[in-house]
């Protein structure tokens, strides 16, 4: 089946939330949304624009109807949740909450702006950082995982190494320390479960913890590798969830009135 409009996603949207216990990130939402519409791998991983998936960026417009219809709200740090209202609603009509939106709480124009606006600068940041070089990547995930309290963040550059990029400390309280390897795709295209299976080969007799970061896409074969019973799981950071945690640390962007990138930023990572 093609990818739904916004406005067929409402009750899938609502659904996934109440089946998620009220609240869940981006990724969450889109992962479950998409197992209730039913879709396929390919569908899902549609490409329509930058690096942004037409899945996504119609389920971002859903989301945006369904906050100023007063069912879901976010969170500063980009956790969605449903309201009152909407942890008692478990259907709503589209009419309905189109016509709501659009033609009482706003006009047509602003809703434009308010959807259009937060995936502009996605889909620049995003442009960003796939026009630095891989090494230049590499020490940008490296400033990330420092800023998010990792401790010894080394980049390896070795060859041979198996696809590892990286390794990094990570204490737990002050008083456990994880020892994390971590790689780095730059890329536009999916990460499938080969090249999560090849990731935790070279992990092996180094640690069981691994972080993959890529600006791309992950399977669902990749996700279901990642944390497959019997193997050391696999944290997986996708694009998306890569730009929302350099917003989430003001790392390349300014936010104020709105998110602006701060094209500045990126001068030191050449």
């Amino acid at each position: 089946m093609p990818v739904p409009k916004y406005d067929e996603m409402f009750n899938a949207l609502l659904k996934a939330l109440h089946k998620l216990g009220g609240s869940a990130s981006n990724s969450e939402i889109e992962e479950e949304t998409a197992n209730i519409l039913g879709l396929s791998e390919t569908e899902v991983n549609e490409i329509h624009r930058g690096n942004r998936t037409k899945f996504s960026y119609r389920l971002a417009w859903a989301r945006t109807y369904l906050k100023n219809y007063g069912v879901i709200e976010n969170s500063a740090r980009g956790i969605w949740s449903l309201t009152p209202k909407g942890s008692a609603t478990n259907f709503v009509d589209k009419d309905e909450v189109t016509n709501y939106v659009k033609n009482i709480q706003y006009d047509k124009e602003s809703i434009d702006e308010e959807v259009e606006g937060e995936e502009a600068w996605k889909v620049l940041l995003l442009e960003k950082i796939l026009n630095i070089s891989p090494e230049a990547f590499e020490r940008l995930c490296q400033r990330i995982l420092r800023e998010s309290g990792f401790e010894k963040v080394e980049v390896t550059r070795r060859t041979g190494d198996g696809g590892i990029d990286g390794r990094g400390v990570f204490k737990l309280g002050g008083l456990l320390s994880l020892h994390v390897i971590f790689q780095c795709k730059r890329w536009k295209g999916n990460v499938s479960s080969k090249e999560i299976r090849d990731f935790r080969g070279a992990m092996a007799g180094r640690t069981d913890h691994g972080l993959f970061i890529t600006t791309g896409n992950f399977t669902r074969d990749a996700k279901e590798e990642a944390v497959r019973d019997g193997v050391p799981k696999i944290d997986l950071i996708d694009g998306e969830d890569l730009i929302g945690k350099m917003r989430s640390l003001k790392l390349g962007v300014q936010i104020e009135d709105n998110v602006r990138v701060d094209k500045e930023f990126f001068e030191g990572f050449k």
